[in-house]
This record gives structure tokens, sequence and C-alpha cells, in this order.
């Protein structure tokens, strides 16, 4: 709070034939700065603290609250819209990251997006996975692999022994759950792509195997590819998209504190999303625990 200062507004200006908008953002004045914080607001708020968000907007005093939420190892979620000042700074610190369609590429220089997912991983060892929003056309998710290395080396290796063993006796053994060789990255998204059912209307979740994910140049990840549908909204059901890219992060926050697995958390982020759709304003429509829609994902 500042004497005679300005709080932040925007205007939304909403097209009802092309159901797009057109955001004019005033920021407020004068800005936020550390020196606004003391100790104690910030310990206070941080009580029994389950995630910490950021916008990566008032960057200094976000790095603040970040390094105090790193040493009470509480998660810490991105969203990384696009480049800001404080941005990798605050990035050292994620545990999530939710970015838009064109921020992969941009912050890494990567020549796709999956491969950028994979540069994304290796630049920032603290993340557990990073989700890219696509709109109408869902999602892409790489989640770390939580198994080590060695342990997967080791799994590896007895397949091939086993292989090896049925060769000799004819018995084919089982796979356990992991990808032996490295794959292309850009390859495997392709393969889960042609894997979709287009004609459910409803948000999906499809994914790979833990697998070694190789990106041309960039290096090599462990983990799972997911790829996110968002929902078939009818054209006289779409109202408004404000806020819909804010609902599916919302929503994927609710999923991390719940510890909802992220074969359930992508469609349910994406069902959020698509209700915020169906009313004017960016909060209008955000649907409640109650609501039947998100019945299936509350069970």
């Amino acid at each position: 709070v500042s004497k005679e200062g300005n709080s932040p507004f925007t205007y939304v200006i909403v097209d009802n034939q092309t159901k797009t908008r057109t955001c004019i953002h005033t920021p407020g004045f004068p800005p936020m700065i550390p020196d606004d914080l003391s100790k104690s607001s910030l310990l206070s708020a941080l009580d029994g603290v389950r995630l910490v968000y950021f916008d990566v907007r008032l960057h200094e005093t976000a790095l603040v609250v970040a390094q105090e939420a790193r040493r009470k190892c509480i998660p810490i979620l991105i969203d990384a819209e696009k480049k800001r000042d404080g941005l990798d700074d605050l990035l050292n610190f994620s545990d999530y990251v939710v970015c838009t369609a064109k921020f992969p590429q941009a912050w890494t220089e990567a020549p796709s997006v999956p491969s950028a997912l994979v540069s994304m991983l290796l630049r920032l060892p603290n993340l557990k996975f990073v989700i890219v929003t696509l709109g109408e056309h869902g999602c892409i998710m790489l989640e770390r692999s939580t198994i080590p290395s060695c342990f997967i080396d080791g799994i590896i290796a007895k397949y091939r022994l086993l292989l090896q063993l049925h060769l000799l006796i004819g018995i084919l053994p089982p796979a356990q759950g992991v990808q032996s060789e490295e794959i292309d990255i850009d390859s495997s998204l392709e393969e889960l792509k042609q894997k979709v059912d287009t004609n459910v209307a409803i948000p999906t979740s499809i994914h790979s195997t833990v697998t070694k994910f190789v990106a041309k140049g960039v290096g090599m990840v462990t983990g799972r590819l997911f790829l996110g549908t968002a929902e078939k909204i009818p054209p006289f059901e779409l109202v408004d998209t404000t806020g819909a890219g804010d609902a599916f992060i919302g929503a994927v926050v609710y999923a991390i504190c719940s510890n909802m697995p992220p074969e359930k958390m992508l469609p349910f982020a994406a069902q959020v999303a698509a209700a915020s759709c169906r009313a004017l304003g960016a909060r209008t429509g955000l649907p409640h625990r109650t609501d039947p829609r998100l019945s299936s994902f509350l069970d």
C-alpha cells in the first residue's frame, strides 16, 4: 500500500465474433520492492504453505520470497509467459514450470518445442516437470524420472541379460516399464499424437513409458513425455478465453497440492480451463469442487 499510489488495472476487450480478447494493462506505481516486505511478514506469509507460485512480476521482491521458500523446502512453480527481467534467477529455484507455446524455444534456442523441454530439464536441475500450453491444441509435458539413472541402467542391463537367456530357452522377458534405448523426443511426440482419439471431446492425456529422451544438439534426459488434449468447446458455448491459461495453471497448482498424478492432472487442468471459457471474465466461469464436470478427477 502506498499513499497516493496507483493500483494496477487492465481493460479487457472481448470480440464477440472471434472470441478473442485484447488486454490494455496499466501497471501499479510505485512497484513493490524488497524493503517493502518485512521479515516477519514474509515468514508469516509462508507459514504452512504447500507451494509458492510466481509469474515473474516484481522479480526483485519475488526472488526474496523464492529464497526463503527454498530454505523452508517449499516447492516453487513458475508461470513463464515470456522472457522478463529476473526470470533466470527465479527459474533456478523452480520445481515446476508452466509456460506458453513460444517460451521454451525462445529461452533455450532449441530447434523444436520437445527438444527445448529437454534443454530446460538439463539447465534446471531442480525441475521436476515442465508443461507447455498450446491453447485449443492442448499441452505437452516432460516429467523428469524420479528413478536414479544408475537404477534404470541396472534394469536395462538385467533386461538385456534376460533377453540373451530368451535366445537360449525361448522365454521373452518383461520390459519392466523402462525404454531400454535412447529415443528421439521429437519422434516420440509424433507417436503420441498418432494415438490421440480425435473423436473424444473431453480432455484426455496419453504418455510414454520412462524413456531416455534424446534431443539432437541438446542432450539426453530420462523421464516421461505427456500429451494432453483440450476440450472441444462448441462454438455457441465459447464466450471468453480471458484467463484460460491462468485457470489451467491454478488447476495444476491444486493438483500438485492434492498429489494428483500427471495422468489425471493434465485433463483436470484442461477441464477447468475450458469451463472458464464459457463465461465472460476470468473468474466467472471457474468451476467449484462440486461441479459434476470435475467429479471424475476429485473422487
